[in-house]
């Protein structure tokens, strides 16, 4: 007896690893540069969507953690960009914030805000976590669009959903070590105002990323 089991790879092999980031620069702009050329662009234009993102920020009353737009640009340079240049996307919009760069939510920047040493001791940054997640949801989604989960509004929003459960599950743990918290209220500080907010940032970027197949007319079956 055999027992069936989903395909992560939605689609066929000759598809498999293309992302909408493919299409994103136009033909004849794509015609006069090597395809590391085109890897870099993209690459840059992902750090950067991120940090226009994280410009839309709001410091919560009592709470170390403020809403931002982050999390919706990090879903979208992931699914767009696939699982290596989302990675490196991320990856090096947090380097340019560790630098001293004021890149992240609320215009603050350096290594202090992921952690630091002080006195022969680490001191953890309360929204650290959520940073690290950050590289690790963008290597998630994109890999799930690279095997096609972003091409149907169900695997996008599967997809995106999968790679916010991971910034929580980093960044949740973080902020209870960093700001010393009990479970009830990191969960109450770390996750219950943000709700809302990710559930309609998940479902703009799940719609997004299907339009955006249709639009350049990839998605399987309308061939």
């Amino acid at each position: 007896m055999t027992i069936a089991t989903p395909r992560l790879n939605r689609l066929p092999a000759t598809e498999s690893g293309i992302t909408i980031g493919d299409f994103l620069v136009p033909i004849r702009v794509g015609e006069r540069m090597s395809s590391r050329a085109r890897h870099v662009a993209m690459i840059l234009a992902g750090a950067a969507l991120i940090y226009l993102t994280a410009q839309f920020s709001i410091e919560l009353p009592d709470n170390p953690v403020p809403v931002t737009g982050q999390t919706l640009g990090v879903l979208l340079v992931g699914g767009a960009l696939g699982s290596r240049r989302g990675f490196l996307a991320t990856l090096l919009y947090l380097a340019i914030g560790v630098i001293g760069y004021p890149a992240f939510a609320l215009h603050k920047g350096g290594i202090g805000v992921i952690a630091t040493v002080s006195d022969g001791h680490v001191v953890l940054g309360a929204t650290g976590g959520f940073l690290i997640g950050f590289v690790l949801a963008a290597l998630l989604v994109g890999k799930l669009a690279e095997l096609g989960w972003d091409r149907h509004v169900a695997g996008a929003l599967g997809a995106m959903l999968l790679g916010n459960v991971v910034i929580y599950v980093v960044g949740l743990p973080w902020l209870m070590a960093a700001a010393h918290l009990s479970p009830a209220a990191t969960i109450a500080k770390g996750l219950m105002p943000f709700v809302l907010g990710d559930a309609i940032k998940l479902a703009l970027a799940a719609g997004l990323f299907p339009f955006a197949w249709w639009f350049v007319g990839r998605r399987p079956g309308e061939r």
